[in-house]
C-alpha cells in the first residue's frame, strides 16, 4: 500500500485537528489510503493527555491559540517556519513505540544529512542535538491507526517555547535547524525530504508500506 505523502500549507489548527479525525476514520473504513500531511500551523500551543499547559492567561496575550488535544505527551508550541508532519498508518502489526522509533529515524536521517549530530535521548520522545530538542513526536491511536505527529523546528522563531515547559523539558532546551546550523530550508523547502525520510524508516518495518513518487499539494 502506498502512503500519500502531501504539502498542505498553512492551516489553521483547530480545522486541521478536526480534519485528522475525519480523515482517519476514513483510513480505518478503508475508504481511505494511509497518509502523511506536511504543514505549517498560525501560532498554538497544544496540550496532550498529560496536560502541562501553565499560564493560559500569558499565552493568550502572546498572540498564541490553546488546545487541547488527545495525542501523548505534554504541552508544545506550533509557529511558522516549523515543519509539521501528521502521519495516518496503520500500525497494528509493528507496534506504536517501533513506528515511533522509525519516526525518529526517519527525521535523524534527514538532519545528519544536513550535517546535525542528531540522535534519541533515552525515555524523552522526540529528536535532539544534544540536550536541545530540535523535534517533538506525539501520537494517538485508534484501532491501531495513528494522527497526530511530528513537529520539526526549522526557522521559526521559538517565542512560543518561552510561554511553557515544553515537552515537560526540565534539563534541556528547545532549538532549530537555523539556530544550529546558521541556515536552514524552509518547511516547504523541507517537506519533500523529510516525508521520504520518514516514510523509509516506516518502510523498513511494513514492507508494503512505500512512498509515492512526487509529493501531493493542495
Amino acid at each position: 500500500m502506498r502512503v500519500v505523502v502531501t504539502w498542505r500549507g498553512t492551516q489553521e489548527y483547530g480545522a486541521t485537528l478536526a480534519d485528522q479525525r475525519a480523515f482517519r476514520d476514513g483510513v480505518i473504513a478503508g475508504q481511505r489510503a494511509e497518509g502523511l500531511w506536511l504543514l505549517e500551523h498560525p501560532p498554538v500551543i497544544t496540550t496532550g493527555r498529560r496536560g502541562g499547559v501553565g499560564d493560559e492567561a500569558r499565552i493568550r496575550a502572546a498572540g498564541y491559540d490553546l488546545v487541547a488535544t488527545e495525542r501523548g505527551g505534554l504541552a508544545t508550541c506550533h509557529e511558522p517556519g516549523q515543519l509539521v508532519g501528521y502521519l495516518f498508518l496503520d500500525v497494528s502489526k509493528i507496534g506504536v513505540r517501533r513506528a515511533v522509533t522509525a519516526i525518529e529515524g526517519g527525521v535523524i536521517a534527514w538532519l545528519r544529512a544536513m550535517d546535525l549530530d542528531a540522535n534519541v535521548r533515552e525515555g524523552l520522545p522526540g529528536v535532539w542535538v544534544g540536550r536541545e530538542k530540535v523535534c517533538a513526536l506525539g501520537l494517538h491511536v485508534k484501532r491501531g491507526v495513528t494522527m497526530h505527529g511530528f513537529a520539526l523546528n526549522l526557522v521559526n522563531d521559538l517565542r512560543g517555547f518561552d510561554l511553557i515547559v515544553p515537552c515537560g523539558i526540565v534539563d534541556g532546551t528547545v532549538t532549530s535547524v537555523q539556530r544550529l546550523r546558521g541556515r536552514s530550508p524552509s518547511p516547504e523547502e523541507a517537506a519533500p525530504a523529510v516525508g521520504a525520510a520518514v516514510i523509509a524508516a516506516l518502510a523498513s518495518l511494513r514492507r508494503a508500506i512505500a512512498l509515492d513518487t512526487a509529493l501531493v499539494r493542495e
